[in-house]
């Protein structure tokens, strides 16, 4: 089991639950969009629209990505990839932060690893002056719901929608610091 020490925004620690987090590099964002596309089609039959989408996503940070006001983070275990979040300026809000590409794989579920991912976002956003996170999620997904309740988050609003072509209740997520 392996345990990073380091507290900064780049690599955090995880004592006891033997993964690590650390800051994406070549390739990751590409695994976090197969990964969202894979999972999610085969938990909620949301196919290509949602590859499509984390495809968007991603391909946005990487091109705008800037190290001082973004950060990709990875949670892994002997190179085996257990989940993966986003955290990014806001370009259409003054001093904000979105949550984006939030993702536990099943196998990692239990393990505190969504909280500590959760929890570095807000630890780097805070570094960063970001006076709030906002994020958008469905509201099928209860787990990471539970989880942004517990961390401070507010729902805001929902709106029926179709993007993923089914009907679903879509939310917008606040947390302000």
């Amino acid at each position: 089991m392996t345990t990073e020490i380091s507290m900064d925004s780049k690599l955090s620690p995880t004592p006891s639950a033997g993964y690590t987090l650390r800051t994406h590099r070549p390739g990751d964002i590409g695994w976090i969009i197969h990964r969202h596309a894979t999972y999610y089609d085969k938990a909620h039959d949301w196919g290509l629209k949602m590859e499509g989408l984390a495809a968007k996503v991603g391909a946005d940070f990487l091109e705008n990505y800037d190290e001082s006001t973004d950060r990709c983070w990875i949670a892994e275990r002997n190179d085996e990839f257990l989940g993966s979040i986003i955290l990014v300026k806001d370009r259409d809000q003054v001093n904000a932060a979105k949550l984006r590409l939030f993702l536990v794989e099943p196998s990692a579920r239990g393990l505190g690893l969504g909280q500590a991912l959760v929890q570095q976002c807000k630890r780097f956003a805070r570094e960063c002056g970001y006076a709030k996170i906002h994020l958008w999620t469905q509201g099928v997904l209860l787990p990471a719901r539970r989880l942004y309740t517990k961390e401070g988050f507010q729902l805001v609003s929902s709106e029926e929608n179709e993007v993923f072509g089914v009907k679903l209740m879509g939310e917008c997520w606040e947390l302000v610091f």
